[in-house]
């Protein structure tokens, strides 16, 4: 460790290992090795080819490309490599009464008018007995993808148009493969080896090596624990704690499986609901990624593989493969000198595609707190209350979808409509149910429109809107809703198909990318 230079820190931090790979440990990887570039500090990776990872998120949340961005990773070569789509919002099917259908977007609603929320305006409206249509009307990624269409604003677009916002699907195992290439070019060790022994300071309790099968010792001052459920350091040498979450989050089994493409991707995320669960769709460029998250206290295996199967659009690629879990978080994220990412630090069903974005959230608040040595409980206390934070509100975020149904042809679907919340969802309920109110801190993964997607798609109508819309004249607002209705729907009638797109971009597998700028990218003008 270095000596301090008198004016600046005391002893810096300088030799990081993570254990195990997959997509949580190589973008930790990714991301320290871009910045520890002083040539001191050391990012050591620990895992063994003989061991699988989990690896079957392949949906997004827009973040992600803030992520990639971050690693100077361009677009187009990241979605050839890894067979990836883009991803408008997650299309709902069954949710709140069998025969329903919504769209929960990325981006806006409609336009706040006077600093009054749209929604509040639609709500207005809509009590009026208006014809506003359906909220998704007012959305770009919505009208986008009921065409089946895409593309990018351009830098500096003035229309509707800059309101479109995606994030990826792609191959989890492509990404993984993608980042290791890319955090061994820029130093990061891998080591292959099973970790058989943790080693611990017997005065501090804190990690100092782990001893891998053939003898090694590997030490390190920080240690990254990516090593899924089982929690290899944070739980199994730590005994941190888990906190279950499944009495309001039951499912606890997916059943994973690839099939044939049955046409072109869809720019969105599928998401049926079923008779004790839901299954996801997910589309790739070579692929079509498929799921049943399911309950097992209320359908058995086969009978949950039955249903996965009798619903692919097209042929199966394999063998489903079963993925048993328990919802919750560990007791604390970053524990001694162990900081846990992925499926090791909790896990929230795939639903609303989060999973990936947690493991980002963590190493963008580990470098917000990146600490000397010796570390402090002030980083790991910080660290550990915002980690919670942004899990407890992805918890009420998902739990709101199995609340907010007015199904009872199941066992299941009555559980969950009649189950007790937490007390932050019941709270944020109440305050819906009266007059549509939705309040944000501006520190939550999921904004306002999300919230209002959700509720209004699974028939939670408020009793009345906010008293504020009123001081608006009603003539004016309906014809500004009008316009921005035509618009959406004029601007998405014209973006390129979404694979039109991606080949012309250059971002499909076997593309080269286009030679010419603007409109032969699919971009559209401002």
């Amino acid at each position: 460790m270095a000596e301090s230079d008198g004016i600046g820190n005391a002893r810096r931090l300088e030799r990081v290992v993570i254990v195990v790979g997959g997509t949580a440990g190589w973008m930790a990887a990714a991301a320290l090795s871009r910045y520890f570039d002083d040539g001191a500090r050391r990012i050591t990776l620990i895992e063994s080819e003989t061991i699988g990872t989990v690896g079957v998120g392949e949906a997004t949340i827009p973040p992600i490309r803030a992520f990639n961005a971050m690693l100077d990773i361009p677009e187009a070569e990241f979605l050839r490599e890894t067979r990836g789509t883009a991803k408008l919002g997650i299309e709902f099917v069954d949710w709140g009464r069998i025969g329903d259908r919504y769209f929960h977007p990325f981006g806006v609603h409609g336009e706040d008018l006077h600093g009054i929320a749209f929604h509040q305006l639609y709500l207005r409206a809509h009590a009026r007995g208006g014809s506003g249509g359906v909220i998704g009307d007012y959305s770009m990624s919505t009208q986008a993808a009921r065409r089946g269409r895409f593309a990018r604003p351009a830098a500096g677009a003035q229309s509707l148009v800059r309101q479109l916002a995606y994030a990826y699907h792609f191959d989890a195992g492509l990404y993984a493969a993608y980042l290791r290439r890319l955090a061994e070019r820029q130093g990061t060790r891998r080591i292959e080896g099973i970790i058989t022994e943790v080693l611990r300071d017997a005065t501090s309790g804190d990690v100092t090596a782990v001893r891998l099968d053939g003898g090694a010792l590997i030490e390190g001052e920080l240690f990254i624990d990516c090593s899924g459920f089982r929690g290899l350091l944070i739980e199994e040498a730590l005994a941190t704690g888990f906190e279950d979450w499944s009495h309001w989050l039951p499912m606890d089994r997916a059943l994973a499986v690839p099939s044939r493409a049955a046409g072109p991707p869809d720019p969105f995320t599928r998401a049926t609901a079923h008779g004790a669960g839901w299954q996801w769709r997910i589309p790739l460029q070579h692929r079509t990624g498929n799921g049943h998250v399911f309950a097992s206290a209320f359908i058995d295996e086969e009978e949950a593989r039955r249903v996965l199967l009798t619903h692919l659009e097209g042929e199966a690629l394999g063998e489903p493969r079963l993925l048993r879990f328990r919802t919750g978080m560990r007791a604390k994220a970053w524990n001694h000198n162990v900081v846990a990412l992925g499926l090791a630090a909790g896990f929230i069903e795939p639903l609303e595609s989060t999973s990936i974005h947690l493991i980002q959230n963590g190493i963008q608040r580990l470098f917000a707190l990146f600490p000397d040595w010796p570390i402090t409980p002030l980083e790991r206390d910080e660290y550990n209350r915002g980690m919670r934070g942004v899990f407890e509100d992805v918890r009420d975020f998902v739990i709101l979808h199995y609340k907010a149904t007015q199904r009872s042809d199941t066992a299941f679907w009555r559980h969950v409509r009649d189950m007790e919340v937490p007390d932050s969802l019941a709270r944020k309920l109440a305050l819906w149910e009266r007059w549509g109110r939705v309040f944000r801190e501006n520190v939550e993964l999921f904004s306002t429109p999300s919230w209002v997607a959700v509720l209004l798609g699974q028939n939670l109508w408020p009793q009345g809107y906010d008293p504020i819309a009123d001081t608006l004249d009603e003539a004016k607002v309906a014809a500004a809703m009008a316009q921005m209705r035509a618009a959406y729907a004029e601007i998405a009638g014209r973006l390129p198909g979404h694979e039109e797109f991606l080949r012309r971009a250059g971002c499909w597998h076997d593309a080269a990318p286009a030679a010419v700028p603007g409109l032969a990218l699919g971009e559209m003008p401002a």
